[in-house]
Order: structure tokens, then sequence, then C-alpha cells
């Protein structure tokens, strides 16, 4: 089965931008377990601008577009030697893929991104895909890498799309703020109800929330690749989701 596995900011940061290495080596274990297995694995990885803004010592991440893409430069160097040296571990090859819009909706470029993904595969390399939040503009300030990791799963003919989040998965309302809330295991139509449940943005060094979560959702759903949504705290719960045990909540592909 082809995998695309999108994990957040706040499930590899801690709160001050440094690596949380627990997490990630973790991530990063499961991950070249599943390979092992004979799963095709795609990553989708948050996270450059945080650790820039942890290495960089800053209070805070910037606000203005040349303070995050200088961010992003720094961080995406630290996040993408981390991978190459913990999956090294495991014996298996990271090949980084840096995306804009423009890579994903134009159809030559999209073309060659398909391509080069199946070829990556085909050499049992693990792609590793992440916004080129360095040149992008308009992107940095309204993306986020729920939609990206979407649009990669539509794009590579994957089965299932896994949000690595803070969260269970869906609630009818906000779980922090509302002990009452109800879960949502399942979700086979994307109605109205249900894309109004989606809320703001998550924590203050991610751009991703649960409406985010939802509108990838319709992207992955509408492309035939199912997704779900997961706590990032327990990623080995990825087996079990193989497995075919019901984790998180899962949206349907429509048929």
């Amino acid at each position: 089965m082809r995998i695309v596995v999108k994990i957040g900011t706040s499930n590899i940061t801690y709160s001050t931008g440094c690596l949380n290495l627990r997490h990630v080596e973790k991530l990063v274990r499961v991950l070249s377990d599943v390979k092992n297995a004979g799963h095709e694995v795609i990553l989708v990885s948050s996270g450059a601008i945080a650790m820039g803004t942890g290495k960089l010592n800053l209070p805070a991440r910037p606000s203005d577009i040349a303070g995050k893409q200088a961010c992003a430069a720094v961080g995406q160097c630290e996040l993408m030697y981390t991978y190459d040296r913990l999956f090294g571990e495991y014996n298996h090859t990271v090949a980084q893929i840096l995306l804009t819009a423009p890579d994903l909706t134009n159809d030559d470029r999209c073309a060659k991104f398909r391509n080069t993904i199946e070829r990556l595969l085909s050499l049992s390399a693990l792609p590793i895909i992440n916004e080129n939040d360095t040149v992008a503009t308009e992107e940095i300030e309204f993306g986020d890498n729920d939609t990206l990791a979407a649009k990669v799963a539509a794009n590579s003919d994957a089965k299932l799309l896994v949000l690595l989040s803070d969260i269970d998965g869906l609630y009818d309302k906000d779980p922090r703020s509302n002990p009452d809330a109800k879960f949502i295991p399942d979700v086979y139509e994307l109605t109205d109800k249900i894309m109004a449940l989606g809320g703001g943005a998550g924590s203050k060094l991610g751009t991703g929330g649960m409406e985010t979560k939802l509108k990838a959702a319709r992207i992955a759903t509408e492309a035939g690749c199912d997704m779900i949504i997961m706590n990032g705290e327990n990623t080995e719960n990825l087996y079990s989701i193989i497995d075919g045990v019901k984790i998180g909540t899962r949206f349907y592909a429509k048929k």
C-alpha cells in the first residue's frame, strides 16, 4: 500500500521551536518498519520555520514573509539533516522535495512531480516533502501542509493519507474547551455540517487547524484516497491502522 503521512509542527518541535527528539525518533522508527513490511511511504513534514525560529534563538515565529523565509532556510537544513541521519540508521535513503503551489497545479510541473515520485519509490527511497517556504510568498502566508499532503496523496495515487495531529480526531466541538465533545470515528460524506466543525489555526508555531484538515479530506477523498486524522503522540498506532483497526477519524474515499 502507498501511504502518505503528514507530521505537523507541534508533533516534532517544542513550543521553543527546538526539535522534539523523542517524537521524531519514534516517527522514524515506525515509518522505517512500515517500509520494511513492503509498504511505500511518503512523508510530508512541517517544522522548517519553527526549527529555524529555535536555531536562530528568536522569541517567536516571525510574522513577516522575509523573516519566515529566513527561518525556513535555516530550519529546512536542520530538518533534513535530522531525517537523513535517523532514517540512515535503519538503512533507508531519504529524498527531499520542496514544492510550491504551482508545482501541483501546472500540468507540466505536476507531471514531472509524479514522475519523480514514481522513480524515487521504485528506487526504494523515502520522499520527504515540504512546502518551499524559502521562495514561496503567497503560499507561505496562506498555505498549510495539510492541504499540501492531500495534494501529494492525490497526485501520487496513494491509497491512504494519515495526518498526525495533536488531537485524536474529529469531534462535534473543540474537546480542549468542551469536555462533553463527542468523537466522530467515521465520515462517509463531507457535508456542510461536517465542514462547519473546522476551527482556526493550531499552535503558535504552526499554521494548521481542523479547518485545514477537513479541506484536506475533501481533496483526498475526491481523488479516491482515504484519510485518517490521528494523534501523533502515538505513532505506533500506524501499525494498527495498516492492519485495519479503527483509530482516529477516517474519511472514506468517494467510490
